[in-house]
This record gives structure tokens, sequence and C-alpha cells, in this order.
């Protein structure tokens, strides 16, 4: 598929799960660069399916030497996710009093995914973005987590209005990502999965193998 697809569109939350059983492990045991904005007192932010570190694994020695992954967040509870969803539902409708309660959740869903197809609550989603061989962050345009709104759509991955530097450093990221077997959401270009429910309607698989689980 070639056009944007939404987390809100019904194809999304239409695509069966069938669930492998695959473990979360924690990143941090795995010799990686970790962020810790989005730590909380569990570490549930650093824990992935086991195959989904396989696959960051893989795409950290696609990139060129002197540039490393960053890894910001990973799985996400559902009670968060829902949390997350309903704020930013929540200032939408205060910024956009005449919108339709299904025109809040499609802009919401450009920016936070619905809590019932949400694949960082599944262990299968990774916010990574890159550093230098010294641990700091490169120019990707925006920080991490900026808003459709607060970033005038210089969130999506293929914003005309980043720089040259910074669209060269999100190609990075991107090809690596991609040639390791995730699957970008456009609307954000530090977001990634695998073999989610949207990863899954994008690569036309009949099902996916990750669905929602709890941290042990």
């Amino acid at each position: 598929m070639s056009s944007l697809v939404l987390m809100s569109d019904p194809q999304v939350a239409a695509v069966p799960v069938r669930e492998c059983g695959e473990p979360l492990v924690d990143v941090r045991d795995h010799s990686f660069r970790v962020d810790p904005r989005k730590q909380d007192p569990l570490g549930a932010f650093a824990h992935v399916r086991e195959g989904v570190l396989a696959r960051l694994e893989h795409a950290r020695s696609l990139l060129p030497a002197g540039t490393d992954l960053l890894f910001i967040e990973g799985y996400r509870p559902l009670a968060l996710q829902q949390r997350y969803f309903t704020e930013y539902r929540d200032e939408l409708a205060s910024a956009r009093p005449g919108w339709t309660a299904e025109q809040l959740y499609q802009a919401a869903s450009r920016y936070v995914s619905p809590p019932e197809i949400a694949p960082h609550s599944a262990g299968a989603a990774v916010d990574v973005t890159l550093a230098d061989q010294d641990g700091h962050e490169l120019d990707l345009g925006t920080r991490v987590n900026a808003s459709p709104e607060e970033s005038d759509g210089a969130c999506f991955t293929h914003a005309p209005n980043v720089s040259d530097r910074a669209r060269h450093h999100r190609m990075l990221l991107l090809n690596a990502m991609e040639n390791a077997g995730f699957t970008n959401y456009r609307t954000e270009f530090w977001h990634f999965s695998v073999a989610d429910r949207y990863d899954a309607l994008m690569r036309q698989e009949p099902h996916a193998r990750y669905g929602p689980i709890e941290l042990p």
C-alpha cells in the first residue's frame, strides 16, 4: 500500500491476530543506547518482543560507522496508551470545538494509536532516532513525539519542511529500519513496528503475530 493509512482506519482493526506467544525482553540487557525520557518505574518502556529486538539489532548493524540507534520507547501498557489517546483527543477537541467525534478520532490517530489496535501495547512498536558515536541525538527535523500541530506537519516522515541534513538523517533511519523488516508509521518519522496489525495490513499479510500483551 502506497497511500497513507491512519491507525484509525477500519482496515487496521479488521486484521486478525494469531498471537505467537513471544515474550517481552528488555533492550537494556543488550547494549542499546536507551534514552530515559520515557522511563517508568517498572521499566516497561524498554521492553519489546523477542523478534523486535532481533530486528533492532539488524537495523543497528546497517547504519554507517559513527551513527547509532537511540531507543526511546517500546512497550506501553494499555492503560497508559488509553490515557495518551484520550488526552490528545481532548486537546484537539478544545482547539477544534466544531469537529465531530469521528474527526477528532481520526486526527488523534495521526499522533497516538487508538488503544484497541496500538502496536506499542503489543510490544511490536519502537520509537527510535539516531545518535552519534558519543550518544548525542542527531538532528532529524523535529523532536521525537512532536505532534502535527506543534511541528506544522514536520513530524511526518517525508515532510518537505525540514532541512536537507535532517532529511538525510531520516533516510538513514528509515532505510535501516525498513531493511530490517520494520514498517514506518509515516505521520511519525520515529515510529516503527513489525508483525502487529498495522504492519500486517501494509504487507498484506493474512494476520498479525503480536497482539496486546501484559508485562510479566
